[in-house]
């Protein structure tokens, strides 16, 4: 009964009178799989093109399977043949399998007992599954473990996004290293695009931002890219984003699909990443702007019975578009790279803003390394998040004082802060410029001849703003000039004098 001490008093009676071992759970494995795929490269070394797009080394469960498949992937990317004689050299030290069998022998065997190469994609595609079985037990083992021994500085909220980013690592996986594709399938694609931009409303091959003049220079916003929109303080960047998140979001329409699946046919769920502002005061702007009620008479209180109603109404029909709010300060580009996938996989995502980009923080060794390194980890993940998510991503920018020094304030790409990665990774670059801000604090005393000409000089400028584009990967740069409602904090198409009505 020694032997049996460890077993709980309710079993001890059962394993005396049981011969049969007590049975246990194995990591799911299939060895036959692994040595038919494996025999069929080295009698037919094409196999390995029928997996080499998701199969690696580190999929197979028996190590030494993992080095035959290591090596002969080695010999046949090298141009060589991968065979049992060819492949003896590298095993010939090899610690033997048992007693009567080599390693170079295996090789021999695998070659023989070989079926054919057309089963080798299934065969490659089983090994995988069941790694990646085994990657999802060892996550949740980690999670489990993790939850019971819990350093100090490793709370639960990080737990539960490193566990989230490992799943989504794990679920996207086999979605990259596809190889090649041949350029009519490119073709397909690009006809695809410029057939929806003709169905489109305003003829579009991206989301439109509401800015007819806007989107005309840029035709709407592209998927997959890096949009950043900079400016110096007070010159409407946020304003502008809120604009064009709420234009997005109100004119979402989704058709469902035949295998059922949502489709955005106009539109698109947003995902607003406000690092300044809370969702209240984003909430009031736009409100603001939508019942055209100066957003400081929301805040006060000072509003009529008839305004309150306006405001009743106008918070009825926006609570109903997809405009999704995070508030959340100081997040790191990881944490936001995770909540954009949870909210894409749980409501779908069109548009993703980030407000501001400086107010991001990298890893940490990169933080205490360099600054100009930090915002080039967090600029290069947040492309790598466009195109993985393949959703535009606008993200805001501070510009650097430099612009107050010059007579003409209009900014250039020279002016953005660590500009070196922001002008590199970005694929749009545009910035906000309202001449008016500036004209304003030059106000001289009333009764002069300086004062006349300020004024003139105010009346050209007042309402208006400009969007400067000064890179574009797949347009032209540019200006773009559009209307500004600073008590509403509203841009809008501005009116051209061919447009507006005579006077009477």
């Amino acid at each position: 009964m020694a032997q049996h001490a460890f077993l709980p008093a309710d079993r001890l009676k059962a394993a005396a009178h049981a011969d049969e071992p007590i049975s246990f759970r194995q990591s799911p494995h299939n060895i036959e799989a692994e040595q038919a795929l494996l025999g069929a490269m080295l009698v037919n070394n094409e196999a390995l093109d029928r997996v080499s797009g998701f199969l690696e080394s580190g999929h197979f469960y028996d190590p030494l399977h993992a080095e035959i498949f290591n090596v002969a992937s080695k010999l046949i990317q090298a141009g060589k043949q991968a065979t049992p004689i060819t492949m003896r050299t590298f095993f010939e030290n090899a610690e033997p399998i048992d007693a009567h069998l080599t390693v170079p022998q295996y090789l021999g065997r695998l070659a023989a007992n070989a079926t054919t190469i057309i089963n080798a994609h299934d065969y490659g595609r089983t090994i995988y599954d069941l790694a990646v079985r085994r990657h999802l037990i060892l996550i949740g083992e980690d999670l489990v473990n993790g939850a019971y021994d819990s350093p100090v500085d490793h709370p639960p909220k990080a737990q539960i996004e490193e566990a989230e980013g490992r799943l989504y690592q794990l679920a996207e996986g086999g979605k990259y290293g596809q190889g090649f594709q041949t350029f009519g399938a490119a073709l397909t694609t690009a006809i695809d695009m410029a057939n929806a931009a003709y169905q489109r409303d305003g003829h579009l091959s991206g989301l439109s931002t509401g800015l007819n003049d806007l989107d005309s220079k840029m035709g709407g916003l592209q998927s997959s890219d890096l949009i950043v929109l900079a400016g110096r303080p007070s010159m409407g960047k946020t304003a502008l984003v809120t604009n064009i998140a709420y234009n997005v979001a109100r004119s979402y329409r989704a058709e469902a699909q035949a295998d059922g699946t949502t489709k955005a046919m106009d539109g698109a769920v947003v995902a607003f990443f406000s690092l300044e502002m809370s969702a209240e005061q984003l909430a009031t702007r736009i409100l603001s702007e939508q019942a055209e009620i100066p957003s400081e008479k929301i805040r006060r209180g000072m509003i009529d019975e008839t305004e309150f109603g306006k405001l009743v109404k106008v918070s009825q029909e926006m609570s109903r578009i997809p405009l999704y709010i995070d508030q959340t300060g100081g997040i790191t580009i990881a944490q936001l790279a995770a909540r954009a996938r949870k909210l894409k996989r749980q409501h779908g995502l069109g548009l993703l803003i980030v407000d501001y980009l400086q107010l991001l923080s990298g890893s940490g060794k990169r933080a205490e390394a360099n600054r100009v390194q930090e915002i080039t980890e967090i600029t290069t993940g947040l492309k790598a998040l466009a195109k993985e998510l393949v959703v535009p991503i606008i993200a805001l920018s501070q510009l650097s004082r430099q612009v107050e020094q010059r007579e003409d304030k209009r900014p250039q790409l020279s002016d953005l802060r660590e500009s070196g990665s922001i002008e590199q990774d970005a694929d749009v670059v545009m910035f906000v410029f309202r001449e008016e801000y500036y004209v304003e604090r030059t106000k001289p005393s009333e009764g002069t001849a300086e004062f006349a000409e300020w004024q003139q000089k105010m009346m050209s400028v007042s309402g208006k703003a400009e969007v400067i584009i000064g890179k574009q990967r797949h347009g032209p740069v540019g200006t773009v000039e559009l209307s500004f409602e600073s008590q509403f904090t509203r841009f809008g198409n501005l009116a051209r004098d061919y447009q507006q009505l005579p006077h009477r």
